[in-house]
C-alpha cells in the first residue's frame, strides 16, 4: 500500500463510506481537529505518572474511535462509536483525580510544569475539536456522544494538568484582573 495516491491532490478526500468531499468540509474539520488533538496528547506521554499515562493511552483509543465515528455519515450497528461508557471513563477518572485536589476557588493560569501545561494545552485544542464537532453536528447527524465525550474530555485534560502540577510541586496561579 501506497502512502501517497494523488486522490486527493483536487482538495477532495474519501470518508468511511467513500464519499468524496472537499477537505474543507464540517465532517473533515471535525475529525481533523481530533487528529491533532490526538498527535498532540502523543507528544505529552509519557507523563512519569503511570496512572495518567494509562489514562491518556485509553484517550487517545478513544480518540481514534471519535476520528472513524466522524468519518462514518452513514454508520451502521457495528461500526466504531463512542458511547456512554467512554463519557462514564473519563468522569469516573475525572472524580478520582478531584480527590487528589484542593477544590478551585477561581480560575487559573493554564501553567506549571512542562506536562502540566502541555496537558492545559491539549485542553484547549480538544475545545476547538468540540467547536468543530458541534458545528458538523448543526450541518449533519452524528454521534452525539462523540460531542459529550470531547467536552467531558477537555475537563479531564484540566483536572490532569491540574494533578501533574500538583505532583510536580508547581503552585496554581489565578490571574489578576
Amino acid at each position: 500500500m501506497s502512502i501517497y495516491t494523488g486522490r486527493g491532490d483536487d482538495g477532495q478526500t474519501d470518508l468511511r463510506d467513500m464519499t468524496r468531499v472537499s477537505k474543507t468540509s464540517a465532517r473533515i474539520e471535525a475529525y481533523g481537529t481530533v487528529d491533532e488533538l490526538n498527535a498532540l496528547i502523543g507528544t505529552i506521554r509519557p507523563t512519569g505518572h503511570d496512572d495518567i499515562d494509562d489514562q491518556l493511552r485509553s484517550v487517545q483509543n478513544h480518540l481514534h474511535v471519535v476520528q472513524a465515528d466522524f468519518a462514518n455519515p452513514d454508520p451502521d450497528e457495528d461500526d466504531p462509536a463512542i458511547r456512554a461508557d467512554h463519557v462514564d471513563a473519563v468522569e469516573n477518572w475525572i472524580d478520582d483525580h478531584d480527590a487528589e485536589l484542593e477544590q478551585l476557588t477561581s480560575f487559573i493560569l493554564p501553567t506549571g510544569s512542562e506536562t502540566g501545561a502541555q496537558l492545559h494545552h491539549a485542553r484547549t485544542v480538544c475545545r476547538r475539536a468540540e467547536r468543530r464537532a458541534v458545528a458538523l453536528a448543526s450541518e449533519e447527524q452524528i454521534n452525539e456522544q462523540a460531542v459529550q465525550y470531547l467536552n467531558r474530555l477537555s475537563d479531564g485534560l484540566f483536572t490532569f494538568g491540574r494533578v501533574v502540577n500538583k505532583r510536580e510541586g508547581e503552585p496554581e496561579e489565578s490571574p489578576s484582573y
